[in-house]
């Protein structure tokens, strides 16, 4: 009886600690990644097709026909969401440069590590805002081209988008949409005061996901025709050619800016 005894004492005690083990959590490995890279690739459209380029087939809202001949920009401040908690990406270096005339720029591979799980989104802001755009930051090309006279303000373009139009006699018009700082003038023509231009973009739809110890791509699409539509037309026999020192035709490029982005 007593043996009887030992033996279900014994059963019972490798029971418990079998339990316990079988409930203890795994170590996690220190060596293990948590985390990853995101890079963002930019890709044209107009509308839903890619974009083709000096090719006089596109009509506009206003019923300009309208070719793209190149586009070069820049994005600042990225940032991602993830349950209300905001992250600024590649905070040391804010802005990137996409030239369709440059396709190595039109891949941005992000250079912080990103803890791995879902997010919600991704915004940004086009362009610089005051602070962050200081005269003389890039000293070789292809960024420093983009600077922006000091007598207008300073610093860079946000963006050139340069193309043709027809005009109403039928010939082909330059047109040099180009975003920066604006102006304000007094009653004899003087420039009195600078306006910042930039503007936010909050990228809808654009929840993804980081692994592990591997790369995920983020797939950026600029819809030109965007720019021209909405919420205000906008008309290139309007505003002629060249708007760098008309804050009225950039505030329309400025405000149709918010739909330009998605997700390809």
């Amino acid at each position: 009886m007593y043996n009887k005894y030992i033996l279900i004492f014994v059963v019972v005690l490798i029971s418990v600690f079998s339990l316990a083990t079988s409930c203890e959590k795994p170590t996690p490995d220190p060596d293990e990644p948590t985390t990853g890279k995101l890079k963002i690739n930019m890709s044209f459209n107009w509308g839903n097709a890619p974009l083709q380029f000096d090719t006089l087939i596109y009509v506009n809202a206003a019923g300009n026909k309208y070719l793209v001949h190149e586009i070069q920009f820049f994005i600042t401040n990225v940032t991602i969401y993830k349950n209300g908690n905001a992250k600024v990406l590649n905070s040391w270096q804010k802005a990137h440069y996409f030239d369709t005339n440059i396709p190595s720029t039109l891949e941005w591979p992000i250079v912080d590590d990103i803890e791995q799980g879902s997010y919600d989104s991704l915004s940004f802001t086009f362009g610089f805002t005051n602070v962050d755009n200081e005269s003389f930051m890039y000293v070789n090309p292809p960024e420093n081209q983009m600077f922006w006279p000091e007598y207008l303000g300073g610093g860079y373009h946000y963006m050139k988008l340069n193309g043709k139009w027809e005009n109403p006699d039928g010939y082909l018009r330059g047109s040099a949409f180009h975003l920066g700082k604006g102006q304000t003038y007094d009653a004899n023509g003087n420039i009195v005061g600078f306006i910042d231009n930039s503007f936010r973009v909050s990228v809808s739809g654009s929840d993804f996901s980081i692994s592990a110890a591997n790369t995920s791509n983020f797939d950026l699409v600029m819809d030109i025709q965007q720019w021209f539509e909405n919420p205000t037309v906008y008309n290139h026999n309007d505003w002629g050619g060249d708007i760098m020192e008309n804050q009225d035709a950039m505030a329309i490029a400025r405000a149709n800016g918010w739909n330009v982005f998605k997700m390809k």
